[in-house]
């Protein structure tokens, strides 16, 4: 069966559970026809290809993957548009003369959230707004309330309550997403013995990004979820990293014979292209999962740390070759490091050596 779009899902399941076995291939791999298209042709052509062994399946997680995964990519679509309503209440507050983004790091954090919700009840006195700032901010009361000089326009201040509502909207609906995930993760942990049984200290020494789910313990949960491997050991893994590596792939990594073909379907392996003995290109092939875009965001962070193996290696790609192609080699040099960790259980203690997973991924 061809992958296009969403068309095939149903089908899919439909044929699956009448115990047929279906390879599901990708739309590019069944394209190279000949003359003119028709889906008669089409299938002919795919059946032709099936038949001389020319087609192979694409990766598919399990059911409970599956599902934790729409969870996930919804909750991950709350807060693209959570982004976006925090711009247009910048924009608002910024056309009214609230100069709040200069003041405050982040308008919706503590104090930027407190000072916002008093506007948008109707108080324009800049030394009560000022009031509201958070014993964390660094700026004083008297720096907020030069900056807070409001001209009074109600239509902006009208625009600003709208998107005020929306964000606390998202931001409700964000937690309902982390209740379902966090429900799905116990269900599977608590369901099997072996992930259960195990149990890791916190890491007081990771940060948490304000996007991550407050309610879930990740660092925990993924520690039982891949049975004594402590992923988050890893420099530069981030708790988000660890979510989106769960709910994409899951213990389907061990679907992937060696850490080459799972580096080569997430594309960050170079593709080849020889002939006469002559490299005509060995550039990354295109396209970006999302587990590909948190592995070059944990990359890019390796590249800020300081004396550590995996900076060390980040540095001198990036001296030779550029910070763009030392993202993309440190992140497949996590990406082996991870299979390595959770098929062959090279480390399953809560600090593995990493200098020792390189050194063994060299040999």
């Amino acid at each position: 069966m061809e992958s296009t779009g969403t068309y095939w899902q149903r089908l899919y399941a439909i044929l699956q559970e009448a115990g047929i076995e279906v390879i599901l291939c990708n739309g590019k791999f069944t394209k190279n026809i000949e003359g003119r298209k028709t889906d008669v042709q089409d299938y002919q052509w795919i059946q032709k290809l099936h038949t001389l062994g020319l087609l192979s399946g694409s990766f598919l997680p399990d059911e409970a993957t599956e599902q934790l995964r729409t969870y996930c990519r919804h909750r991950a679509g709350l807060i693209d548009l959570a982004a976006d309503t925090t711009r247009k209440m910048q924009k608002y507050l910024r056309l009214v003369n609230l100069r709040l983004d200069v003041v405050v790091k982040d308008i919706v954090g503590l104090t930027g959230q407190s000072i916002i919700k008093a506007i948008c009840n109707g108080e324009t006195n800049p030394e009560k707004l000022a009031e509201l700032r958070n014993g964390n901010c660094k700026k004083s009361k008297e720096e907020i309330a030069k900056a807070l000089q409001s001209n009074g326009r109600k239509d902006y201040l009208f625009a600003l309550r709208q998107e005020h509502w929306m964000y606390q909207n998202l931001q409700a609906k964000i937690k309902e997403c982390d209740q379902q995930i966090e429900s799905m993760l116990n269900e599977q942990i608590n369901g099997d013995k072996n992930k259960r049984e195990h149990f890791i200290e916190k890491k007081v020494y990771k940060r948490i990004n304000k996007n991550a789910p407050k309610n879930i313990d990740i660092n925990l949960m993924a520690y039982q979820y891949f049975e004594g491997v402590d992923l988050l050991a890893i420099e530069g893994v981030s708790h988000s990293t660890m979510l989106t590596l769960i709910s994409e792939v899951g213990s389907g990594i061990q679907k992937f014979p060696t850490a080459k073909h799972f580096t080569s379907w997430l594309r960050l392996s170079p593709n080849n292209k020889i002939s006469g003995g002559r490299d005509l290109s060995n550039k990354i092939p295109k396209g970006s999962s999302r587990l590909k875009i948190a592995l070059r965001n944990a990359a890019n962070s390796i590249g800020n740390l300081k004396d550590t193996s995996l900076s060390n290696f980040f540095k001198r790609i990036d001296f030779r070759k550029g910070r763009v192609a030392a993202i993309s080699a440190t992140a497949r040099k996590l990406a082996v490091i991870i299979w390595n960790m959770i098929v062959k259980k090279n480390h399953i203690s809560p600090k593995p050596n990493i200098s020792t997973l390189i050194k063994k991924e060299r040999k």
